[in-house]
């Protein structure tokens, strides 16, 4: 059996003992940032990977706390970098022309009666172009809150829709269809 190389040993050794010295303090610390486990787990994965790869570049030992923490700073700041990627992809995918369904019967109305926590996220993605991530900010709530709130909203604005004004909904969850309102005609 071959036997590794010396300096090797002593990579491993100091990524073990930056593991146990630092292992929960850094894994809540990515947590408290991202909000997200699974997230957390992956970020954190990936600090300790880059940290083993990088140990030689550490030139003082007595920074390494800093160094550390700014490697996880640095995986964070990849992980929304990615997440606003996906969300503006996704965005693009499903870009609503708010023209166009300005003029849909009772458009305004239906948006204006929506319970204020529903409201402000899908005026601020859909009306004022925000990004999810933005909208969680600005409004204080979790991402995945913003995104249920969304969802809610959609579905509310859905039945009015087809309640009042007999628009239809097309495989894909789109009006379809002429307006029959009572409203409006």
């Amino acid at each position: 059996m071959a036997q590794k190389p010396t300096f090797v040993i002593l990579l491993n050794m100091e990524t073990q003992k930056i593991w146990k010295q630092f292992n929960e303090e850094l894994y809540f610390f990515i947590l408290k940032k991202v909000k997200n486990e699974a997230a957390t787990n992956d970020i954190f994965q990936n600090t300790f990977l880059k940290i083993h790869k990088n140990l030689h570049q550490l030139k003082e030992e007595e920074k390494i706390k800093a160094w550390v923490f700014q490697i996880a700073r640095n995986e964070i700041a990849n992980f929304f970098k990615q997440e606003s990627v996906y969300v503006a992809t996704t965005k693009e995918a499903n870009e609503i022309n708010t023209e166009s369904y300005q003029n849909i019967c009772c458009f305004d109305t239906f948006i204006n009666q929506l319970p204020l926590i529903y409201k402000e996220p899908i005026e601020l993605v859909y009306l004022k172009g925000k990004k999810q991530n933005e909208v969680s900010e600005i409004l204080d709530i979790s991402l995945a809150n913003v995104k249920a709130r969304i969802r809610r909203a959609k579905d509310i604005l859905k039945k009015n829709f087809n309640e009042c004004c007999k628009y239809e909904l097309d495989k894909n969850g789109s009006l379809i269809g002429e307006p029959n309102c009572s409203k409006c005609n």
